[in-house]
């Protein structure tokens, strides 16, 4: 079900606690010379709507936003970047949108890794806010077991790497420039636990690459849309994620003594 393609009659008829809407997040930014800037957010958006037709739940998937985090990427160009306040506003904007209508929960899917961060904090305000069960996912961790015995060269997945790289030529193998595909830098790794600011230039220079695109075939492509995709179905299908939260702010709650 896309949202898109529904008349506004048929989306009142739907708002409620049974129904699911689901809003895919990704960024418009530099994938190399090989992959296009819409990456993220072709691929959140394509595995939400494969998701959606597996799941039990009625669930309806919104267009996607294709404006993230991506400050890191300006030095290649083709890039748009938010920032957090504006990242914010737009995923408040759409849970505020839905709380009007009446609909009970949101699953966003995101598709690029400099949202993790910004959509922790985002879903986690306004499930205070709206009082309603706002929960995100990024599509490599919904399936990072099964995505590790489908790369041949990387333990997961990257950037403009094998697995994103599969992904697009099962999904739309035309958009591969397969002539243009780098061989893999060795930049080393940040020591692990710390946090900080790095550009992708910092980190992947010159190529905007990290990990091995030449391993990609669509045979992976299509088995990790399969995995992620069944795990996707199922968390939209377990109650447990769709609890009301906790009105941990209300002056009257409190734990029993």
């Amino acid at each position: 079900m896309r949202w898109e393609t529904l008349t506004a009659p048929e989306l009142r008829a739907m708002a409620g606690p049974d129904t699911l809407p689901v809003l895919p997040i990704g960024s418009l930014e530099q994938h190399g010379a090989h992959l296009p800037v819409w990456t993220d957010s072709h691929a959140a958006h394509n595995i939400a709507l494969r998701a959606a037709q597996l799941a039990t739940t009625r669930a309806i998937v919104l267009p996607p936003i294709w404006l993230g985090l991506s400050e890191h990427h300006l030095p290649y160009g083709g890039t748009i970047s938010s920032d957090f306040a504006t990242f914010h506003g737009m995923v408040r904007s759409v849970v505020r949108s839905l709380k009007a209508q009446g609909f009970k929960k949101l699953l966003i899917v995101n598709g690029h890794g400099g949202n993790i961060e910004p959509l922790a904090v985002s879903v986690r305000e306004c499930a205070h806010e709206f009082a309603m069960a706002v929960v995100a996912v990024t599509w490599p961790n919904a399936a990072p077991a099964e995505i590790g015995k489908i790369l041949t060269t990387q333990a997961n997945i990257m950037h403009a790497c094998e697995g994103e790289t599969s992904l697009w030529l099962a999904m739309e193998p035309a958009q591969v420039r397969t002539d243009r595909i780098p061989a893999p830098g060795n930049t080393p790794p940040a020591p692990a636990g710390y946090s900080r600011f790095y550009s992708f230039w910092e980190r992947a220079a010159p190529t905007g690459v990290r990990g091995d695109a030449r391993a990609a075939t669509a045979e992976k492509g299509e088995a990790i849309l399969a995995a992620v995709t069944t795990a996707i179905a199922t968390a939209m299908d377990n109650p447990v994620l769709w609890t009301q939260p906790d009105p941990v702010w209300d002056p009257a709650r409190s734990a029993p003594g």
